[in-house]
């Protein structure tokens, strides 16, 4: 049987990269990440692995370029402002087609903002923050539990797929402490990294690059990662749903939204409400298929996220018009309470039926 341990988030996150291999972190302060470079600072030196306080956000960055670009498990981590600073080398990262894994403990923003839990990355980390048509598959986990897993997956998809790799999380997420299993890391079977610069004594020279400077050869460049973030978009896809088949309202939020938000389901449905949960777990590839199927006429979406409302747009895409989307936000690193999701649903649901009313009196008439 596994153990179970007590640890805090941010730690998890660096023991759990520790388990899958990384052997090189780069990384400089800014709360609230701060216990994953103190606890790698340590760490790594104890299993052969390399640690770096960098000078600078974007020192960090492209020293986890020069790591991967020699085959190495490499990870940085930050928050809100300081990953805004990496984005540039995370454009050629994606460019280069490096493998990495990026930790974003966000704050409230914009600018400086505050130390508090936010949700406002979800553009920049989703949309892609830096320039140039790439992707990035994303991990919102809601648990130490999850933390502990998808860190260890996002490593294997970082390597499988070539990829970047970034696990959003908040403040909240990354100092909270709660028991967790800690589940074995198993290394699954991975393309060798033929790719890699590790000295061509033996060998043909190799070019790890993201400028291309030929009569089409950057259309064409541009062509083939669209093929494969269309394969990640088809195969990495995760989701969870509460009570989605008899809801009248379902709420769709991500990370420690979405488990502060199951729990006030969960108290509502046994008053009578008729209300479910959708919760992605991959930003992208963003669950679209999934919420189009549940959308209908008589159902709303209730979207809840602490910020002005940005995973709301990609909701709304997926759902076409087929259902009435809602939504609710707390910006700048408030923290969204059970009893602030209560009061929103049962609103929602009051609309909801003080507009059936309403139709059926038109109909009436």
């Amino acid at each position: 049987m596994h153990k179970k341990i007590l640890m805090k988030g941010n730690e998890v996150i660096a023991e759990a990269a520790v388990q899958a291999g990384c052997r090189f972190y780069a990384g400089y302060p800014i709360t609230p990440q701060n216990e994953i470079p103190e606890y790698m600072s340590w760490r790594m030196p104890e299993v052969g692995g390399v640690f770096i306080q960098a000078e600078s956000e974007l020192a960090a960055i492209n020293m986890v370029y020069g790591a991967s670009a020699a085959g190495i498990r490499a990870m940085t981590s930050s928050s809100s402002p300081g990953i805004s600073l990496k984005q540039e080398t995370i454009s050629y990262l994606a460019g280069a087609e490096l493998p990495a894994v990026i930790v974003n403990m966000q704050r409230g923003g914009p600018g400086l903002g505050n130390i508090s839990g936010s949700q406002g990355d979800y553009f920049q980390s989703v949309k892609g923050g830096g320039h140039g048509d790439y992707k990035l598959i994303v991990y919102a986990p809601s648990s130490l539990q999850e933390l502990w897993d998808l860190t260890m997956r996002a490593f294997d998809k970082a390597d499988e797929y070539r990829n970047p790799v970034m696990i959003l999380g908040d403040g909240v997420i990354g100092q909270m402490m709660e028991p967790f299993y800690t589940n074995p890391y198993l290394r699954p079977d991975l393309p060798e990294k033929n790719w890699i610069l590790n000295g061509c004594r033996d060998r043909e020279p190799r070019v790890i690059k993201s400028l291309y400077m030929g009569d089409g050869e950057l259309e064409m460049r541009n062509t083939m990662l669209q093929k494969k973030y269309t394969l990640i978009k088809n195969k990495e896809v995760r989701f969870e749903q509460y009570y989605s088949e008899d809801s009248e309202c379902i709420i769709v939020a991500f990370g420690i939204v979405a488990r502060i938000a199951l729990a006030s389901i969960m108290r509502l449905r046994r008053e009578g409400f008729k209300v479910g949960l959708f919760r992605p777990i991959t930003l992208f590839p963003f669950p679209e298929e999934e919420l189009f199927l549940l959308a209908e006429e008589k159902r709303k979406f209730l979207v809840i996220e602490m910020n002005a409302g940005q995973m709301v747009e990609d909701v709304r895409l997926a759902i076409n018009g087929r259902s009435a989307v809602f939504f609710y936000g707390r910006p700048g690193g408030s923290l969204i309470t059970p009893e602030d999701i209560e009061t929103k649903i049962q609103q929602t649901v009051d609309h909801q039926h003080r507009m059936v009313r309403s139709k059926f009196h038109c109909d009436d008439v």
